[in-house]
C-alpha cells in the first residue's frame, strides 16, 4: 500500500479573510464627547422601553399559537386546500406577523432617534 500524503484544501477567499483578519488591530470602543454619551444613554434607554410591547407581542404570538391549539382542538379537522388550518397557522401566520412587528418597532425607535 502506498502511503498518500493527506493535504487541506481550502479556497484562495478563506486563507484571504484569515490573513485579513490578523492584519488588523484591536477594535477600540469608540469615545464620545459628555452630552454625546448623555444622549445615547438616553436614547438606549427609551428604545428600549420602547420595545417591551414588540417583545411581550412576539411572545404572545410563539406561545399564544400552542394554546390557541390547546383551546379549539376542531383546528385539526377544518382543511383549507386538503391542509389542516392548524398547520396552516403555524406555517404561515407568524412571518407576516413577525414581519409586522419588527417594521413597527423599527419605525418607532426612528421615531425616537428623531425626537
Amino acid at each position: 500500500m502506498s502511503r498518500v500524503k493527506r493535504v487541506a484544501v481550502t479556497s484562495p477567499q478563506t486563507r484571504l479573510a484569515h490573513s485579513r483578519r490578523r492584519s488588523r488591530g484591536r477594535w477600540r470602543v469608540p469615545r464620545l464627547a459628555a452630552n454625546d454619551a448623555e444622549r445615547a444613554d438616553a436614547l438606549y434607554r427609551a428604545q428600549r422601553s420602547r420595545g417591551l410591547p414588540a417583545l411581550a407581542g412576539m411572545f404572545g404570538l410563539v406561545f399564544g399559537l400552542p394554546l390557541v391549539f390547546a383551546v379549539f382542538p376542531g383546528l385539526d379537522s377544518v382543511r383549507l386546500l386538503g391542509i389542516p388550518l392548524s398547520w396552516l397557522m403555524i406555517a404561515i401566520l407568524p412571518y407576516p406577523a413577525m414581519a409586522l412587528l419588527s417594521w413597527w418597532q423599527l419605525r418607532r425607535a426612528e421615531k425616537i432617534e428623531d425626537e
